[in-house]
């Protein structure tokens, strides 16, 4: 081979193996993502696989059953090594940070039936919002339920904080900004002013979620979501609805 040949054939063996692998990537983009998905595996959970009403109606029966004290015994070992490999919970809780309330128990559900995002004053900030938004897209659960309760300290502060025009140390101001539209909402209505700014506080943050774009939108405009609302209840544990 003279040594013009043998120059230039490095650089032919290179194009050949640039034009071969570009040829396989444009064959993966044309067959297109399922190309590269992954074997779908069945949920761990069957029996969480529900429609919007249906998830509505098996989390308010297990709060029944919990306010009755007839709670389920759960095989939280089994569930373990059932949910290791995945999860596919039924319903999504936003709710307070406040110790008394756990949803888990509330709603008597067993391990991996819950998604639960909590915050002081069961507020959507922009990383709860985006939380459920995996919620929602990633693991399809099918219920969203902004959970408040009676006596909510945030709540509380907040009017207070707004009544003496004082700040909160530390970051308490958050808070206090997140709260502070529901609590000007319901000034000067009949009722008691707490009751009434925690209840609008819920209501307002069920609008945020539905309005949430592109993602949370788009699945309640489909019917693949529902959110609701609800009031906790201190004195006996049942959970007021709120559609």
């Amino acid at each position: 081979m003279c040594q013009l040949c043998k120059a230039k054939a490095p650089a032919q063996r290179s194009r050949r193996l640039f034009l071969a692998a570009a040829g396989g990537i444009a064959a993966g983009l044309a067959f297109g993502p399922q190309a590269f998905a992954k074997e779908t595996k069945p949920p761990p959970k069957p029996e969480n696989l529900l429609s919007p009403d249906a998830a509505l109606d098996r989390l308010m029966k297990g709060n029944a059953r919990y306010v009755e004290g007839v709670s389920r015994r759960h095989d939280f070992k089994h569930e373990r090594e059932a949910l290791a490999g995945g999860q596919n919970p039924f319903a999504a809780i936003l709710g307070c940070a406040d110790s008394r309330i756990a949803p888990e128990y509330a709603f008597d559900s067993g391990r991996g039936d819950l998604f639960v995002c909590r915050v002081a004053g069961n507020f959507a900030s922009d990383e709860t919002v985006a939380s459920l938004e995996y919620a929602a897209s990633a693991l399809n659960v099918p219920l969203f339920m902004v959970l408040g309760h009676d006596s909510c300290g945030a709540v509380d502060a907040t009017i207070k904080s707004l009544k003496d025009n004082t700040t909160l140390p530390g970051h308490l101001p958050s808070l206090v900004s997140a709260i502070a539209p529901a609590v000007k909402a319901t000034e000067g209505k009949p009722g008691d002013r707490l009751a009434n700014a925690i209840r609008q506080n819920v209501i307002d943050n069920i609008a945020k979620l539905k309005s949430a774009t592109p993602i949370l939108s788009a699945a309640v405009d489909q019917g693949k979501l529902k959110i609701v609302g609800g009031i906790y209840r201190l004195g006996d544990g049942k959970v007021e609805l709120i559609v």
